[in-house]
C-alpha cells in the first residue's frame, strides 16, 4: 500500500489554495468583488468516464437560509469552469461557462469531454467575481486497458450529529483515487439538543428543507476536502428520504404523511440529491424517483455495478428489524426490484473487468442472530433475490465478484458462500462492509465477530467509526479497514484495523 505522509497532503493543499489566490487576484487585479463568496460548499468530481468527468459546485453564499437557495437572487448565473494539467492552471485542457439555474438551487453539473484515459487533472469554476477551491480527479482507463493500479476508497452513514467528519479528511490523506460513497450522506432528522453538533432546523420534508441539509453537510472542510482529492461514484440509501424507507413504503407503514405528501417529500428528497451530488444528466430525477443504478467500467481492471437497494424493492410484508419470514414471503421479494437484478446479472455476464465490483448499501451475507433470526432490512430478507444474484454470477463464470456495503456502522470482512447452511460450501464472493464516518458516535470498539457460531463465514467485525481503503491491480484487492479513534472530538488520528487481501480467482479473504 502506498503512504502518503500527512504533512505532505496539507502543505500540497496549501500550495493549491495559495495558486487559486494569486490567480483569482490575477485574473482580476483592479476589482473586489462586491458579492459574498459564493463556493462555500465547495466542489467536487464524479462519474468517470475515459474521458471525462462531472464537476459539480454551488453556488451559496449564505447556505443556511431558510428558503434552500443559499442567499442567491432569482436569477440565473454564469459559472465559467477550467480544467488543467497542473494545480497553477498554466496549461488548461479543457474550459467553457454553464449556467447556473436558480430552479436547481444554482447547482452545476459539468460533463467534461475530451481529456485523456487514465489522467489526473486539477479543475476550478469562477462566478460573480470569485473563484472557487481547487479539486482534483481522474479519468478512467481506455476501455480495454488495464491502466495503472486503483487507490479507492468507500464510505458511507455521515450522522452530522453523531460527530465530527474527522474519518473523511483521513480518507483525503490518503490521496484515493476513486471515492464510492453507499448510502446516508446525510440524515434527515430533526435538531437533537445535546447532539456533538446540532442539525439545523426540524425533520427535513420539503425541498428547501433537504436543500438546506445537504449545504450544512457540504460546509464541513473534512467532506469539503474528500470531495476535492478525487472522483466520486454515489448511491443513496434510507436516510436521503427517509429512515428505513423501502420502495413506496414509509417505515412500519407509518401513517403520518398522506400518500401525496409522502410523494411530494421522496420528489423533494431526490431532486435535492441530484442538485447536491456530482451526478449526471442521465441520473437527473424524475418526479418521485431517480435512475442510479448504472455501471461505470475501469479500464480492463474492473467493473463497478452501482445499486439502488432502496427505491425497487417489493412488498414488505415482513416489516423492518429482526423477525423470520414466511419461505412464501422471502420467495415473493427482491431487494432491487426484478428490472436491476436482470440488468446486474447481464452486466456480470459481460465480465468487462479482471473485477466485478458492486457498490450497494445493505448486507449481502447471511447473518443470523443467536436465535436464528434475520434482519429484514439487509439480503437476508431477501433470500431468493440474493439467490438468484450468487447462483447468477456463478453460472455467468464470474471469477471475481466483490461486494462493497454500508448502512451497518460496523466493519465487517465476510466470505460469501454457496450455500451459507453448509460451513463447508464453496466460498464463491467476497463482501468488504465499511463502518460508518460518524453515525453511532464512538462505537464500543469491539472487534469481536457477534453470533460467529451462527455465521462461520464471517471473518472481521469492528465497531470503530471510519471507512474502508483498496488497492486493487490485476492480481489482487488489498483491503484496508480504517478507523479513527474518536468522532466526539475532532481530528483524531487513523490507524489501520485489519488488512486483508483478495486474489484475483480465489474469492474469499486471506489474511495479509
Amino acid at each position: 500500500m502506498r503512504k502518503v505522509s500527512r504533512r505532505t497532503f496539507v502543505l500540497g493543499g496549501l500550495a493549491v489554495a495559495g495558486a487559486t489566490a494569486a490567480t483569482a487576484a490575477a485574473a482580476a487585479p483592479s476589482v473586489l468583488a462586491t458579492t459574498p463568496y459564493p463556493f462555500k460548499l465547495g466542489v467536487a468530481s464524479g462519474e468517470p468516464l475515459p474521458d471525462g468527468v462531472v464537476l459539480w459546485t454551488r453556488l451559496a453564499p449564505s447556505p443556511l437560509n431558510a428558503d434552500g437557495q443559499g442567499g442567491m437572487p432569482n436569477a440565473n448565473i454564469t459559472v465559467d469552469w477550467q480544467v488543467s494539467t497542473n494545480d497553477r492552471f498554466t496549461s488548461l485542457a479543457a474550459s467553457g461557462s454553464v449556467t447556473a439555474l436558480y430552479a436547481d438551487a444554482h447547482s452545476v453539473h459539468v460533463e467534461v469531454s475530451g481529456l485523456n484515459p487514465d489522467f489526473d487533472y486539477f479543475y476550478r469554476f469562477r462566478a460573480q467575481g470569485h473563484i472557487s477551491p481547487v479539486g482534483r480527479t481522474r479519468t478512467a482507463p481506455a476501455f480495454g486497458a488495464a491502466g495503472r493500479d486503483l487507490l479507492m476508497a468507500f464510505a458511507s452513514c455521515a450522522h452530522w450529529e453523531a460527530g465530527y467528519f474527522t474519518a473523511y479528511r483521513r480518507l483525503a490523506e490518503d490521496r484515493p483515487e476513486l471515492v464510492l460513497h453507499l448510502g446516508d450522506y446525510i440524515y434527515e432528522d430533526a435538531a437533537t439538543a445535546g447532539s456533538v453538533r446540532e442539525n439545523v432546523g426540524a425533520e427535513i420534508v420539503s425541498l428547501a428543507d433537504y436543500r438546506r441539509r445537504y449545504a450544512q453537510y457540504k460546509m464541513d472542510p473534512d467532506l469539503q476536502a474528500a470531495h476535492a482529492i478525487a472522483p466520486w461514484l454515489c448511491v443513496p440509501d434510507d436516510h436521503e428520504v427517509e429512515n428505513n424507507y423501502a420502495g413506496t413504503v414509509r417505515e412500519n407503514n407509518t401513517p403520518a404523511l398522506t400518500a401525496a405528501q409522502w410523494t411530494a417529500r421522496r420528489s423533494a428528497a431526490y431532486r435535492a440529491l441530484w442538485e447536491n451530488l456530482p451526478l449526471r444528466n442521465a441520473q437527473k430525477y424524475s418526479g418521485n424517483s431517480i435512475p442510479l443504478f448504472r455501471r461505470i467500467r475501469w479500464g480492463s481492471l474492473a467493473t463497478f455495478h452501482m445499486l439502488d437497494a432502496r427505491q425497487y424493492r417489493h412488498d414488505q410484508a415482513c416489516g423492518d428489524g429482526w423477525k423470520v419470514c414466511s419461505d412464501a414471503d422471502l420467495a415473493t421479494r427482491s431487494l432491487p426490484g426484478n428490472a436491476q437484478e436482470t440488468w446486474l446479472l447481464d452486466g456480470l455476464g459481460q465480465r468487462l473487468g479482471t473485477w466485478d465490483i458492486l457498490g450497494q448499501q445493505v448486507f449481502f451475507a447471511r447473518r443470523f442472530d443467536a436465535a436464528g433470526a434475520a434482519s429484514m432490512d439487509s439480503w437476508d430478507g431477501y433470500r431468493a433475490s440474493r439467490a438468484r444474484i450468487q447462483n447468477g454470477w456463478v453460472a455467468r463464470g464470474v471469477r471475481n465478484p466483490v461486494v462493497l456495503t454500508g448502512d451497518v456502522h460496523r466493519s465487517w470482512g465476510n466470505n460469501l458462500k454457496a450455500d451459507y447452511a453448509n460451513a463447508n460450501s464453496a466460498v464463491i464472493g467476497t463482501e468488504l462492509v465499511t463502518t460508518s464516518i460518524s453515525s453511532g458516535g464512538n462505537g464500543s470498539g469491539s472487534t469481536t465477530i457477534p453470533d460467529v457460531a451462527n455465521n462461520p463465514h464471517l471473518k472481521f467485525y469492528s465497531d470503530h467509526r471510519g471507512y474502508v481503503r483498496t488497492l486493487i491491480t490485476p492480481t489482487q484487492i488489498q483491503a484496508d479497514f480504517r478507523a479513527v479513534a474518536t468522532v466526539t472530538e475532532h481530528g483524531a488520528a487513523a490507524s489501520t484495523l485489519r488488512s486483508f487481501v483478495i486474489q484475483e480467482g480465489l474469492p474469499g479473504l486471506q489474511n495479509l
